[in-house]
């Protein structure tokens, strides 16, 4: 079986955090790299935990820090949902792991460049890295694949009532991302809050052994408090989505939508504006994930950190 070459970027978080463990774990997915921006919590602090993380799974890919900022916006964090340190609830020690002395985008053309099969990105935070990437090497467009999202939300936001975070941190980067051409498959917020860990399942998790099972127990224990706060009856898997649908999207309802970025709204940046009238002319330009089995996809999660041992 030919592995599906992947980069992901992220911003860890929770969440991101069992997207790694997610792909790593995975027999379809070859990834080449990993690159870190600003989101959840400062690029400082993302990056020490994208460094902890992987070590902790013993996993040494190439890694790149990104961008500390949107494009043309000031950095908005999310320490009420991830806390000081981005990663809180199950501490890591510190690792001697490097990253790369080049940027972030730079770690992504080398590999898009030089992989002689097109490349997918898988985006767990704000789209700021392929922004930049899109607008400064525009010729790696045509060795991408495609682009598996976490971001948006077509019925309501998060960060605001029109906007999820990681489109409404940098709406502009999403603009581009969205207007490149690229395949784009979303995953908004209409998936991720059907995607829960209940706390049935997390006795589950916890039960199955090992010591990334325990770890990533404890972290979604910590996640699990901020949202039982908001009313919901588990934890979103938000970003792992992004990369559950590359492994079985089998397990996940789509349409084809045309999605627009709005940038300049009062009360609507970021919003992310699905074109959904029958009658629309509208070319689409992203795959979105409106569902999920969602037993299926915990199933993906629990198996994935066993299998670390």
């Amino acid at each position: 079986m030919n592995k599906i070459p992947v980069i992901i970027d992220c911003d860890p978080g929770h969440d991101d955090a069992i997207a790694l463990i997610l792909a790593f774990a995975s027999e379809k997915l070859d990834v080449k790299a990993v690159t870190v921006t600003g989101g959840n919590q400062t690029l400082a602090k993302t990056l020490c935990n994208a460094k902890k993380i992987l070590a902790f799974i013993g996993k040494r890919p190439p890694l790149a820090a990104g961008a500390d900022k949107p494009m043309f916006r000031e950095l908005e964090t999310a320490a009420e949902v991830h806390g000081e340190s981005g990663l809180d609830g199950a501490a890591l020690p510190e690792t001697g792991y490097s990253e790369e002395p080049f940027p972030a985008v730079d770690l992504m053309r080398r590999v898009i460049a030089g992989n002689p099969q097109p490349v997918t990105l898988i985006p767990t935070g704000p789209l700021t890295n392929l922004g930049i990437l899109f607008t400064t090497y525009p010729e790696v467009k045509k060795n991408i694949a495609r682009v598996s999202l976490m971001g948006g939300g077509i019925e309501a936001g998060n960060w605001s009532a029109a906007a999820e975070f990681n489109i409404g941190v940098d709406p502009e980067a999403a603009e581009i991302v969205f207007a490149s051409g690229v395949p784009i498959t979303m995953c908004p917020l209409d998936v991720t809050h059907k995607a829960l860990m209940t706390p049935s399942d997390l006795e589950t998790l916890r039960k199955r052994g090992g010591r990334v099972s325990a770890w990533a127990a404890k972290l979604i224990d910590f996640y699990f408090q901020y949202y039982i706060r908001q009313g919901f009856a588990g934890a979103p898997m938000h970003d792992p989505c992004a990369v559950a649908w590359l492994i079985a999207p089998e397990i996940f309802k789509t349409a084809d939508y045309s999605v627009a970025i709005e940038t300049r709204g009062r009360h609507t940046a970021g919003m992310t504006l699905a074109d959904r009238r029958i009658w629309s002319r509208a070319k689409p330009n992203a795959t979105v994930c409106l569902d999920i089995d969602r037993p299926a996809f915990i199933r993906l999660i629990i198996d994935a950190c066993k299998s670390y041992g």
